[in-house]
């Protein structure tokens, strides 16, 4: 059963959102991935947040650009942690998406990553779901090991090499 919804309110977020898919499925974290405009079809966006949580969802990771309005209005109806990723856009480089997510009103918070951080929001996904979850937690030390060791091995070739041949 999924536990993550991902959505995003259009294919060209496709890249960014792959990334959270990706991370969940390193991981072991079954999702659910979406496309779905809430201005252009408001009523399938409603649907989709109002049943996150009869489908057994824990959190859902929003990604938006410009307006960012999917990570807000999905955490003003699922009553369960939002991860919004502000996408980057070509007029204001993604700190209008930024903005509209952090800028939550009192009562309705939206967690944010970076623009177009969409590896962070899976790994922050997993980390919200490994509090009750002992197997996912081993999982997430086993990958920070693993990001651990690359960087060592990333060092060991460049004290070997030198930066001239890196």
């Amino acid at each position: 059963m999924a536990k993550v919804g991902i959505v995003m309110g259009s294919d060209s977020d496709m890249p960014v959102m792959r990334k959270a898919a990706e991370i969940l499925d390193k991981l072991g974290v079954e999702y659910e991935m979406r496309i779905i405009s809430a201005h252009r079809e408001p009523d399938v966006f409603f649907e989709y947040a109002k049943s996150a949580e009869k489908k057994g969802w824990k959190v859902i990771i929003a990604g938006a650009g410009m307006a960012a309005h999917l990570p807000g209005m999905c955490a003003a109806i699922f009553p369960m942690p939002v991860i919004g990723i502000p996408m980057h856009t070509t007029s204001l480089g993604g700190r209008d998406s930024l903005y509209s997510i952090v800028q939550m009103p009192s009562g309705i918070p939206v967690a944010t990553v970076a623009i177009n951080g969409g590896a962070n929001a899976g790994l922050l996904a997993a980390k919200i779901l490994a509090t009750s979850d002992e197997e996912l937690l081993e999982r997430l030390k086993d990958y920070a090991k693993e990001l651990k060791e690359q960087v060592e091995a990333k060092d060991a070739r460049l004290q070997q090499t030198g930066y001239e041949n890196y």
